[in-house]
């Protein structure tokens, strides 16, 4: 288990929720660069985040199956320390930016996810989510634990566990599982892209509770 496990709050859309999540003890943020998602934000909208954030917090963002062409131009207008990609992206697609890459794999009935893994051994981290049919994630979703146990203990990857995370599972996700962070969204939100400050103060206190 990790010393201490990180928290990325992803679907951030506002100023003023990424300053809070970051005060909160966020060690990461992410900004969805993708227009099917109701949490997507405009080149202007990430400038004004990112203009936000302080030091050691480290900015993310999220793509699905984006072009070339679609990454670079984000890159050229707002600095990001991390690539998510969560669609169906080849290891050398999401190596090929020179910035560290998170690779979203959403564990559906059937996948060999150790296999995914392997294939994706250029990442900095794999992150688990529950499968949707519809959306790429941000599904309020959970899905079978024992496999991301399973990976976390078999991998040599961080593994990152995501999917219908909120206070009232927080402990025994970090406890059970022992991933290297949480990754969440939906559950500390009062509608898609809104957090809710309740609701993240709720959940960043039971995750100082089990650290401490």
């Amino acid at each position: 288990m990790p010393s201490r496990t990180r928290v990325k709050i992803c679907g951030i859309t506002r100023p003023e929720d990424a300053r809070l999540a970051a005060k909160l003890g966020a060690d990461a943020l992410g900004m969805v660069f993708y227009a099917g998602s109701k949490r997507a934000v405009s080149l202007e909208q990430a400038q004004q985040i990112r203009a936000v954030v302080p030091a050691f917090v480290s900015m993310v963002g999220l793509f699905v199956n984006p072009s070339q062409k679609e990454v670079e131009s984000v890159l050229a207008g707002v600095h990001l320390d991390c690539l998510q990609f969560h669609g169906d992206e080849s290891p050398g697609f999401c190596a090929s930016f020179g910035l560290p890459y998170m690779k979203a794999i959403r564990v559906a009935p059937g996948l060999d996810v150790p296999a995914l893994i392997k294939d994706y051994s250029t990442a900095c981290a794999i992150l688990l989510d529950a499968w949707d049919p519809v959306q790429a994630g941000g599904t309020g979703k959970q899905f079978d634990w024992s496999l991301a146990e399973q990976c976390v203990q078999q991998s040599e990857l961080p593994i990152v566990l995501a999917g219908g995370l909120d206070a009232g599972n927080a402990a025994q996700a970090i406890t059970r599982v022992r991933p290297w962070a949480l990754d969440l969204s939906s559950g500390v939100e009062s509608e898609p892209g809104l957090k809710d400050p309740e609701r993240l103060t709720a959940f960043f206190d039971e995750v100082s509770r089990v650290r401490n």
